[in-house]
C-alpha cells in the first residue's frame, strides 16, 4: 500500500489538463480555475515552458494544488518535484518510475489501461491509477468492468472526457476524480477571456456535485 498523501483528490471531482504555451498565461489561468472551484491542476510536460508554468503556478497561487503531467521517466518527475509540482501523473508506468516517485515520496497516478498494468502497478504499491486514454480504452463499460476483479483501485480516467460525458464517469464507484482540458479551451486561453474559464469550472463542479449527491 502507498503511504503517499493522495488527499489532494478529494479537493475536486476535477482535474484540468494544462498544456501551456504562453507562459503569461499559466498564473491568470491557475486563478481563474481556482475561482471556479477546481483547485488541483495538472500542467502537462508537452511545452517548453511547462515546468517554468509549474514553478510560477506554486509561488504565485498558493490556493493551487499544481502537479506534473506527462512525466514518463525519474529525470521528469525529479525536475516537476524541483520545479514546485506536488503530484505526478504518467500517461504509462515503469518499474523506474514507481521506485523514483516512492524516493520522492510524490503521489503518482500512474497510467495503465490494461488488467496486467493494474497489477505490476498494485504490485509496486498503487492503488490510484489514471485510466488512459479512457474512451479509446472502453471508457465507463471498462471501468466497471475492472471494478469486478480488482476492487480495491481508483481510477482518475483521462483522454477524452468532457462535460457531456462527465456523468457516466462520475456515476462509476471507482471513480475518484477525472481529468480533462474542455475547461480550458484555446480559444478562451488565446483571448485571455478568464471568465469564460472560470464559468466552465464552476460549471463543472456543480455538475459534479449534483452527480455524486446522487450516486
Amino acid at each position: 500500500m502507498s503511504t503517499h498523501d493522495y488527499r489532494f483528490l478529494q479537493a475536486a471531482p476535477v482535474i484540468p489538463v494544462l498544456v501551456i504555451h504562453d507562459l503569461a498565461t499559466a498564473v491568470p489561468m491557475a486563478h481563474a480555475l481556482v475561482e471556479g472551484g477546481l483547485p488541483v491542476l495538472e500542467v502537462t510536460l508537452r511545452t517548453p515552458c511547462a515546468l517554468e508554468a509549474i514553478a510560477a503556478i506554486a509561488r504565485e497561487v498558493p490556493a493551487a494544488i499544481v502537479g506534473a503531467g506527462t512525466v514518463c521517466n525519474a529525470d521528469q518527475l525529479s525536475m516537476s518535484q524541483a520545479h514546485g509540482a506536488q503530484f505526478i501523473v504518467s500517461p504509462g508506468s515503469s518499474q523506474a518510475l514507481f521506485q523514483a516517485a516512492h524516493a520522492a515520496q510524490l503521489p503518482l497516478l500512474p497510467g495503465v489501461c490494461t488488467a496486467s498494468e493494474m497489477i505490476q502497478a498494485m504490485d509496486a504499491g498503487f492503488n490510484i491509477l489514471k485510466f488512459f486514454p479512457a474512451e479509446i480504452n472502453g471508457g465507463v463499460a471498462a471501468l466497471k468492468a475492472f471494478s469486478g476483479p480488482f476492487p480495491q483501485l481508483q481510477f482518475c480516467p483521462t483522454g477524452g472526457i468532457n462535460r457531456s460525458n462527465l456523468a457516466d464517469y462520475l456515476s462509476v464507484k471507482s471513480v475518484i476524480a477525472v481529468g480533462g482540458s474542455w475547461v480550458t479551451p484555446p480559444e478562451a486561453v488565446q483571448a485571455r477571456d478568464w471568465g469564460t474559464i472560470t464559468q466552465l469550472a464552476k460549471q463543472s463542479v456543480t455538475l459534479a456535485q449534483t452527480i455524486m449527491a446522487a450516486a
